[in-house]
């Protein structure tokens, strides 16, 4: 099983650039290619978070224009740039958010990996929570399935990252989610965005790890005192290979570049 994740798109109404500078729906774009000329292709997208920039169901309309090119199932979660309600009516179609209540979140059976969503949204805020209401959901969706492999997708990484001005709108509710999946150990991967960037931690012995964006990144800057900045590094996403019980994540740049190029000749002897 072959699973794809985007996120942090970011997409603006048409025309629109994120911060004056970004055409984010143009790299959205460039991804779908890339996305598109994979062999195998992916089974599956999943995209976790910051899907549009301020809400506008309108945006939510651009996006799914620019994702339409892509056949398989998309699944999504919100991320603090994100509206429930807005989403909500977008994603309708796909089947897996709940109709009604106060979170998007869902649990999904239908792969050999189990895929649990999570709702870290708190509306009008960059930071995200987790409460007792959406933890409890957790930990009950966990204890349904606790023989099936578990892939758990949140926007706001459950780690402190060093990136200070990022960490300032992380995640609350971090030593709960600990415990929980520290509970669980049917979780193989938690998976995040919300941070632009490529990083790994530890979550009650769990793996955890956030996605570059297919836009801009924010700035590599471990301090506490990071100004709030991005920079317009190579974007990218991440393919997640679920192999005979073990899960391989590869992160993948979108762009053009040389090659490639064989290390061996026809002979079999490395090219010197």
């Amino acid at each position: 099983m072959l699973i794809a994740q985007i996120t942090d798109t970011h997409i603006k109404l048409p025309g629109r650039l994120a911060y004056k500078k970004v055409d984010t729906a143009a790299m959205l774009r460039r991804c779908v290619q890339e996305l598109l000329a994979l062999s195998p292709q992916p089974d599956i997208v999943l995209l976790t978070g910051d899907l549009v920039d301020l809400g506008r169901p309108e945006e939510y309309e651009h996006l799914k224009s620019i994702l339409a090119p892509i056949r398989q199932r998309i699944i999504a979660i919100p991320g603090n740039h994100d509206e429930r309600e807005a989403m909500r009516a977008a994603f309708r179609d796909g089947g897996y958010l709940p109709e009604q209540g106060k979170f998007l979140q869902f649990a999904i059976d239908d792969y050999p990996l189990r895929l649990i969503g999570l709702d870290t949204l708190i509306p009008g805020q960059g930071g995200g929570e987790l409460c007792k209401e959406r933890l409890d959901w957790l930990d009950r969706a966990l204890a349904d399935r606790p023989d099936v492999p578990t892939l758990v997708m949140m926007h706001h990484p459950p780690f402190v990252t060093g990136i200070g001005h990022m960490d300032k709108i992380g995640l609350s509710g971090r030593e709960p989610f600990a415990e929980i999946v520290a509970r669980h150990r049917q979780v193989e991967l938690i998976l995040c965005g919300h941070l632009h960037r490529t990083i790994h931690a530890q979550v009650g012995g769990r793996p955890a790890m956030t996605c570059p964006s297919p836009a801009h990144q924010v700035a590599l800057d471990i301090h506490p005192d990071a100004p709030s900045r991005f920079r317009m590094e190579p974007p990218g996403f991440m393919l997640h290979w679920w192999n005979e019980g073990q899960l391989v994540t590869h992160a993948a740049v979108i762009g053009d570049y040389d090659g490639p190029y064989p290390f061996f000749d026809a002979d079999g002897k490395l090219i010197d």
